[in-house]
């Protein structure tokens, strides 16, 4: 399977990544995360475990189940860790560690390596029998509430070593830490080269007009996404310039704020014909390709964020893309060279014009975004890397070469 990647990925990562491998050879490595469907980390899981797979890892990826008061809770901390103030109370902690006590009774936990993303399974470290242990934080902490924080502190202690998307996420923490940002699949159905035909049915099936230039998000329907602001910017560029505007998402089983979100931007958005907002069931991923083909303008306007891979993925298809100066955006967007980074309302409407209306601007930006996104933000530099800190860890204090 990873011969695919050859002439894709770089040849220095693809080496690397077959060194580790022989290493870490049939040694079991267990992933755990909240949600099967929806969301980036999903998204990872589903592509990376058949590559671990076909080097020789044994790879599984279990999901933890909750009620909807756990979802709510989570989502409570999700926020909370992004600096929103909440409310959580020992009761709802509680709640927190007893589900989670729950899936540790259901799943089976045994791995060489054990890989747990967010704080949602944050608390199975309490039920380890063994292995390496690490804690994968997707979301941006930066500014985390200090309760929250010390809460799921006790937690993260417990662990070998703590994986951020972005260095400036990092915790004090008296454990390993490192730094690895996510990435994208180049040949998923998401960003594979899709046909002509391909892309019309596409566009043609969701009812998006091909006569005039469409400015496009994709992101779950959450207020960090900033989608009522993003239909602000596209009001003050359609005075100008003629355009429709596409935000488009898809639900995800862990974020119940999401259907009273999507009714709010409906709202806005009321009685403008050139505003299509797409609530794309699960696994829709030929249909966002198409989007981000067809598109001319890509947004990413978040006021937080952990990484955003929408980002690598319309960069991957050669758009320069406009996005929030938060999280691991800037990470993606060098401003100015593949894409601008922004931090108001105003500030997205102008660069949205300036796209519009500089199309060989727009097309020199998009070549260099594509060859940034080769070069820091494919799978195989990903699972590379988590090999790595795997091998790491398990040899922390010895004198070991893998090359």
């Amino acid at each position: 399977m990873i011969a695919k990647y050859a002439g894709i990925a770089p040849k220095g990562d693809l080496i690397v990544l077959l060194k580790l491998a022989e290493k870490l050879h049939k040694r079991s490595f267990l992933h755990v995360n909240s949600t099967r469907e929806g969301g980036g980390v999903a998204e990872i899981l589903q592509r990376m475990i058949p590559i671990l797979q076909s080097l020789g890892v044994d790879a599984r990826w279990e999901v933890i189940e909750g009620d909807p008061t756990f979802y709510e809770i989570t989502k409570k901390i999700h926020n909370a860790l992004q600096g929103n103030p909440e409310t959580i109370t020992r009761e709802m902690w509680e709640h927190h560690f007893e589900v989670n006590k729950a899936n540790a009774e259901r799943i089976n936990l045994g791995a060489d390596a054990v890989l747990i993303h967010d704080p949602q399974p944050g608390p199975l470290v309490e039920f380890r029998t063994g292995g390496t242990w690490i804690w994968r934080c997707h979301i941006d902490i930066s500014n985390p509430s200090k309760q929250v924080s010390k809460a799921l502190g006790r937690y993260a202690d417990k662990y070998d070593g703590m994986i951020f998307s972005v260095a400036k996420f990092a915790q004090a923490l008296p454990i390993d830490k490192f730094i690895i940002p996510p990435s994208i699949d180049p040949l998923s159905e998401k960003n594979r080269e899709l046909t002509g035909e391909e892309i019309n049915e596409a566009v043609e099936r969701l009812n998006i007009p091909g006569d005039r230039p469409i400015i496009l998000q994709v992101s779950r329907f959450d207020r960090f996404k900033d989608p009522v602001g993003v239909i602000r910017a596209y009001r003050m560029v359609k005075k100008y310039n003629d355009c429709v505007l596409v935000l488009a998402g898809s639900p995800a089983t862990d974020d119940p704020e999401g259907a009273a979100v999507l009714e709010e931007v409906k709202e806005f958005a009321a009685g403008d014909k050139d505003v299509h907002i797409l609530l794309l069931p699960p696994f829709s991923d030929r249909d966002i390709n198409a989007l981000q083909r067809v598109a001319d303008v890509v947004l990413q306007k978040s006021l937080k964020e952990g990484f955003g891979l929408t980002v690598a993925e319309a960069m991957w298809k050669g758009k320069p893309v406009i996005g929030g100066f938060v999280g691991g955006i800037p990470l993606q967007i060098v401003h100015g060279v593949n894409g601008f980074l922004v931090n108001s309302v105003e500030g997205t409407a102008f660069r949205i014009r300036q796209l519009l209306n500089h199309r060989e601007l727009a097309a020199r930006m998009g070549q260099k975004a594509r060859e940034y996104v080769r070069t820091n933000f494919l799978i195989t530099r990903q699972v590379r890397d988590y090999l790595a800190v795997w091998y790491a860890l398990e040899n922390k204090g010895k004198s070991v070469f893998v090359l």
